[in-house]
Order: C-alpha cells, then structure tokens, then sequence
C-alpha cells in the first residue's frame, strides 16, 4: 500500500507469519470492513456492534469541510484566530498531533492545573475562540473549562455564545445544553465510533480545521489506504500491523515507541491512548511507552518488549540491518491512523479481549467525585526531605527516610516482568524538563517507563493501569500552585479538583494493590530540580536497581 508501508523482523516477523494466514482464512479483513460485530465474540458484539462506525466515515466526514472552512473564514473576519481545544482523551489527542503535523496552532487544553488552565486563559482572549469537545458533555474538566472560558468572556465584554463551539454526540445533554445558551455552532459525530477511534470525525476534524490544518488530504490519505484493508490477503499491511502488536508469543506485551524523523509529531501520544485504552482489560493487554530512538528500553531490548519506530514517509522503512525484534512503519498521518485504528481492533482478536469497551477508566472519576463531595483533609506526609513531601504506605516505605530511599523502594517493587509509570499532576508546560525523568528511570530500573500527565493520561492508560497487567509501580506527582482558579457555579477549584484526582486515582490504585509512591512538590521549581537530581543519581553507573 503506497501510503503506509511496514517491516517487520524476529518475533515481530515470526508473529506475522503465524497470525495472518488464520487472519485471512477466516476472512478478518472483508468482515471487518463489512461491520461484521461478531469478530470479537458473543460478549463483546453487543458493545461492537456499535462501535464500527469509524469503518466507513469518510463520506459524513468529507461533508463537514464546507462548514468548518466558512466557519474559519467568519472566525478570521472577526479577528479570532486563536482556537483553543477543550477536551480530554481522543478529543484532544487526535487534534495536537494534526495540528503540530500541520505546523498550526491549536492550544490543546487536556489540564485541571490551575496554573496551566490560567495560562491559556489569560494569553489572547480577545482573540480566542473556544472548542468543547465531549462525546456527552459529562466530563468534569472540559465541563469546568468552559464555565471559566464562558466566565471569562463575560467579564472582557465579549459575547461569550458568539466564541464558543461545541463538538458532541447527537442527542447528548451538552448538545441540547449548548443549543439553548446560543453557542455559536454545535457540531455532532457518529455516535457509533468510540472515543479514541474518533480521529477523522468531527471530534478530531472541527479544532483542526479551525486552527488551520489541511484536513481535506487528510482525510483523503485516510480512505486511500482504507482501500486495500478489506482484502483478505497476507500483503494487508493492516492485518500484519494487528499480528505484530496482539501475536508475538510469548507476547511482547510492552509496546516501546520511538521517532526516528516521522515528521507526525505527538503521534506516539495518539497511538498510546488507542493501545492501551482498547486492549488494557482483563488482567491482559499492550502498554504502549512513547520513548525515543535512544530509550534505554532500546538500548537493551527485553523479550518482553516490542520496538516500534516511527520512519519518515518519504522513506521506505527498513529493518535489514537489525536482528533483534523490531517494528518499523511509515505513512502520512491519515493513513497511519486509519491503519493503527485497524490494527488495534486486529489485536483485540488476537488478545480475546473486546477493543471497544473501557470497563475501568470511571473508576479513578468516581473516587475523585467522591472525595470532591466530602473534602477529607489531605493524607499526611510520612516525611518531608527538601521541597518533596512523601507519602507512601508503610509496606512500600519501611524505614524510608530519605527521596531516594523511597524511590529505590518504589523501584524494588517493579516486578521481573514489570513497569513503571510515572504521572505528573503538574503543569506540562511550566514543569516538561519533568519528562526527563523518564529515560534514567527506566536505565536504573531495566524496566519499561511511561510519563503521563495527569488528568489526561487517565483517558488513555489509565485503562491499563486498572484493568491490564497487575505488574506495574506508580509515581504520582503533584505540586504546590502560587495561585488557584475558580470554577464558576461549582463547589470546589481548579486546586481542588486536580488533587482530587491525583488522590482519587491513587487511591484506586492503591485498592488494586498497586504499590504507589506519592510526591508532593512543596516548591514547584525546587522539587523538580530536586527529584532529577535524584532520579540521576539512581541512574548512575553500577547503581542500577530494580528487578528487571
């Protein structure tokens, strides 16, 4: 297929040559293209059966462009040209990696930070249009997002209705909500493709468009390579994709990312929510980890671990020169994500799971919601060293004294198969030198490391972490703000609400019996320097730790 191309060698290779002719002898490719809810078995065809609607969506797709292009065009007469996206998940994930592919900008608001929320509030709000992005308008971020924006507006003297515009599913309360205040446009999806598959609908379409993407070729990129995977063939890039991620035996459940020049940047982000959120179930499935080409993860690759990089399109991906496992792809953005799309429900076969269900992302939410009801006081620190407060339970702590104790203590709990996940409920902006924690962790662990971003990595591995494996340690970390924000009509802030998430999720965790290492960074700018200070130190030649 001209558009998307892949290579595949050792047990990626071997996987390929054992899951695809059963693949094409029970006519996966044809059936799946045909909607077929059947392939993933009885329990999961009533959930399938509605869900299939990405197959087939180019048409409804291709007839929102005139709307959204006149509607930019008015947005531009007016002097509005900063759009800024609130949503969380697939809303917001599929948008960022369109809009940096296109080189325009899209302020992506996945946070409850206050800080990084004020931030996107206060820069150009006389310029700012916003996009509410919700499948039911339930979400408690985007929801308190566009009270703030909608408050805001008001309060400079712009007609608040005029600047907002709505992407839901027809029929849903945000739907029946935003027609009656008056928003300027209400757009809506197929109600048939979940969140995470939304890609090429209006949730991905609408703030691309509107920022100044081309979504026209992307679209058209997409169904080209839809194209060819109806074909019950071993040549189907699709059905090879989906055997390498769900067929590797013993399964290479650990899904290593690395960019080696894509040009898709933030597309490892996008494809890490779409893995994990749809195969993370019942105690099994595929824990993507975006990484880089110089990952220790790479460096020295596990039996459990499955590379997969990311080449540049304009050049044919090749694999001869390895002779480990390895995954290479390449392809423009609209065929990577179809395909990807594809792949995954292929894995979701191959891993007897069902690919379109979540049963486990509204544990963290309800946890949260009940600790907004009844405001407990925070757990207290076990210790204090610096600008880190440290919280922990004694089994996972012991004699811990020290950062470094409990984080080598943390690292001694990864089991031999494990992992561990690192989630920052901070800034992403103001605190991203954050991420560089993720590299030495895993070079003093030997262990595959994820870096999320609280509350957003919730929508997308947050899955996994509940409902996969019951082999990963967590590092949560928040932080101190300088200031607070408000939420207009509700009861708690922006502060409240994101430590309500953090706790709430950890306590889920925690119930899960997952080992959790809480930190709290008295002093934002202190408590990061402090903890890579740390963290490199863990790393260090001959002080490696960890069980792997």
């Amino acid at each position: 297929m001209g558009s998307f191309a892949l290579t595949a060698s050792g047990d990626a290779l071997a996987a390929v040559d054992a899951a695809v002719p059963t693949l094409v002898a029970d006519r996966f490719a044809s059936r799946l293209m045909a909607k077929d809810a059947t392939l993933w078995g009885a329990d999961a065809e009533p959930e399938a059966s509605i869900r299939l609607g990405w197959i087939d969506l180019f048409d409804g797709s291709r007839a929102l462009l005139p709307e959204i292009a006149g509607l930019r065009a008015d947005l531009d007469g007016e002097g509005v040209d900063r759009i800024v996206l609130c949503g969380m998940g697939g809303s917001s994930l599929a948008p960022e990696v369109i809009t940096k592919e296109a080189g325009v900008e899209l302020v992506v608001l996945d946070a409850t930070d206050p800080e990084q929320v004020r931030a996107a509030l206060e820069e150009g709000l006389q310029r700012t249009a916003i996009v509410v992005s919700s499948k039911s308008g339930s979400t408690v971020e985007t929801d308190s997002q566009r009270r703030v924006f909608e408050q805001a507006f008001t309060d400079a003297g712009i007609d608040a209705a005029s600047r907002i515009i709505v992407v839901t599913d027809p029929g849903s309360p945000l739907e029946e909500a935003s027609r009656a205040a008056g928003y300027r446009r209400v757009f809506t999806a197929n109600p048939e493709v979940g969140g995470r598959y939304s890609a090429l609908t209006a949730f991905g379409l609408v703030p691309s468009g509107l920022a100044g993407a081309d979504i026209e070729t992307l679209l058209n990129d997409a169904e080209d390579s839809a194209e060819f995977l109806g074909d019950d063939d071993a040549g189907n890039v699709g059905l090879q994709l989906g055997a390498v991620l769900g067929g590797t035996a013993p399964l290479r459940d650990k899904i290593v990312f690395a960019d080696a020049g894509s040009g898709l940047p933030g597309f490892a982000d996008w494809a890490e929510q779409l893995i994990a959120e749809s195969t993370g179930k019942l105690g099994t499935g595929l824990l993507p980890v975006v990484a880089s080409m110089d990952a220790p993860e790479l460096a020295d690759v596990a039996d459990d671990v499955l590379p997969v990089v990311l080449a540049p399109f304009d050049e044919a991906p090749s694999d001869e020169s390895t002779t480990g496992t390895r995954v290479t792809v390449s392809g423009n953005l609209g065929s990577q994500m179809f395909v990807w799309e594809y792949a995954v429900a292929v894995a979701g076969r191959l891993l007897g799971i069902n690919p379109f269900d979540q049963p486990d992302v509204e544990a963290a939410k309800k946890a949260a919601r009940g600790l907004l009801d009844a405001q407990p006081e925070p757990t207290p620190a076990a210790f204090t060293d610096g600008a880190v407060d440290v919280r922990g339970d004694a089994g996972l702590l012991g004699s811990s004294s020290t950062l470094a104790e409990a984080l080598e203590a943390l690292l001694a709990a990864i089991p031999a198969n494990g992992y561990l996940s690192v989630q920052a409920y901070l800034d992403r902006h103001q605190q991203s030198e954050l991420e560089d924690v993720r590299g030495p962790l895993a070079a003093a662990t030997g262990r595959p490391v994820t870096f999320g971003w609280g509350p957003r990595f919730l929508h997308s591995t947050g899955q996994y972490h509940k409902g996969g494996s019951a082999i990963g340690a967590y590092l949560q970390l928040t932080g101190a703000g300088s200031t607070d924000l408000a939420i207009p009509d509700r009861p708690f802030t922006f502060g409240e609400l994101i430590a309500a998430q953090a706790a709430g999720d950890a306590q889920v965790l925690a119930d899960h019996g997952r080992p959790v290492l809480r930190l709290h960074l008295t002093d934002r700018t202190a408590g990061v320097a402090q903890l890579r200070d740390v963290v490199a130190s863990l790393a260090a030649p001959g002080d490696v730790r960890g069980n792997g």
